[in-house]
C-alpha cells in the first residue's frame, strides 16, 4: 500500500513537471513572438509617413520613398500567383483524381516535400543562372523563381483539400451520368475551394517575406513603372529594399518602417487565412 502511494505521488509529480515545462514553452514562444512584433512596430510605425509611402526616391530632392518597392512587391505577387495557381491546383487534381500509379504519386509528393525544404538562397542562385540568365535581371525572373518555391505549398494544400471531399459526392455525380472532368469541376473543386484559397493566401505571405531569392534575380532598382514595363525591368521588393537601406545605406529608420509595413501585412495575411477558413467551414455546415 505504501509502495503504491509513493508511485502515485511520483507519477503526479512527473505529470506536474511535464505540464509546467509545456506551459513554460508556450509562454516563451508567445513572449518571443509578441516581443518581436511589438519591437518592430514600436521602432517602425513612427517613421511611416505619407511621403514615404507615396513617392519615389530622389537624390536631387534628398527624398526617400518606397512607392516603387510597394508596387514591385504587388507585381511579383500577381505574376507569381498567375503561374503557380494553375500549376499547383492542376497537379493536385491530377494526383488526387486521375493518377492511377501509387508509385508515381508517392514520387511526386516526395519531390514536392524536398522542394519545400530547400533553402531559399539555393532557389535564388538557380533562378539567377536560369531565369535571370535568360530573361535578364527582372521582376519576371524573380516571380518565376518564387513559382518554384511556392509550388509545393499550393499543390500539397490543394491536394489535402481534395482528399477531404467525401467519395460519396463523386459516386453520386457519376451515378447521374456526369463525366470525370465534370465531376471534378462541379462537385470536387467547389467542395475544396477553402483549401485552395488558404494555400493562395499562405503563398502570398511567403512571397512578402522572401528576400534571398529576389536578391539574385529581381535586382535593386527603385524605379516607378507600370505593371507590364515593371515586370520586365529590374526592381526591389519591400524585403530587398529593407536590406539595401539597412545594410548599404545605414538608413535604419527607413528599414524599420519597411519592417513594420511587412509585419502588418504578414499579420493581415495570416488573419485573412483564418477568416477564410472559418467562412468556408461555416458555409459548408449550413
Amino acid at each position: 500500500m505504501q509502495k503504491d502511494k509513493s508511485v502515485s505521488n511520483s507519477r503526479k509529480a512527473y505529470i506536474g513537471a511535464m505540464k509546467g515545462m509545456m506551459a513554460l514553452s508556450v509562454a516563451v514562444t508567445c513572449g518571443l513572438a509578441l516581443f518581436l512584433i511589438l519591437y518592430v512596430l514600436y521602432k517602425g510605425l513612427p517613421n511611416i509617413t505619407w511621403e514615404l509611402l507615396s513617392t519615389k526616391p530622389s537624390v536631387l530632392a534628398d527624398r526617400i520613398g518606397i512607392l516603387p518597392d510597394i508596387l514591385n512587391t504587388i507585381y511579383i505577387i500577381i505574376a507569381t500567383l498567375l503561374v503557380v495557381l494553375p500549376l499547383g491546383v492542376g497537379a493536385a487534381i491530377y494526383l488526387t483524381e486521375y493518377a492511377a500509379n501509387p508509385r508515381l504519386v508517392a514520387g511526386i509528393e516526395y519531390a514536392a516535400e524536398t522542394l519545400s525544404g530547400i533553402p531559399s538562397i539555393i532557389y535564388g542562385f538557380v533562378g539567377m543562372m536560369v531565369f535571370a540568365g535568360t530573361l535578364g535581371t527582372s521582376l519576371l525572373a524573380g516571380a518565376l523563381t518564387l513559382v518554384i518555391m511556392n509550388l509545393p505549398t499550393i499543390m500539397r494544400t490543394a491536394q489535402e483539400s481534395l482528399k477531404t471531399v467525401p467519395q460519396s459526392y463523386r459516386e453520386g455525380a457519376f451515378g447521374l451520368g456526369a463525366g470525370k472532368w465534370r465531376v471534378v469541376r462541379t462537385v470536387v473543386l467547389p467542395g475544396c475551394i477553402d483549401g485552395v484559397v488558404t494555400g493562395c493566401i499562405l503563398s502570398i505571405g511567403r512571397i512578402l517575406g522572401e528576400s534571398a531569392a529576389l536578391l539574385y534575380t529581381a535586382g535593386f532598382a527603385h524605379v516607378l513603372n507600370g505593371f507590364f514595363a515593371g515586370i520586365r525591368s529590374s526592381g526591389a521588393s519591400l524585403t530587398v529594399a529593407m536590406y539595401v537601406y539597412a545594410k548599404d545605406r545605414g538608413e535604419f529608420e527607413i528599414a524599420f518602417a519597411i519592417a513594420a509595413i511587412l509585419m502588418m501585412l504578414t499579420l493581415a495575411v495570416n488573419l485573412a487565412a483564418v477568416l477564410v477558413g472559418r467562412y468556408f467551414k461555416k458555409r459548408r455546415s449550413l
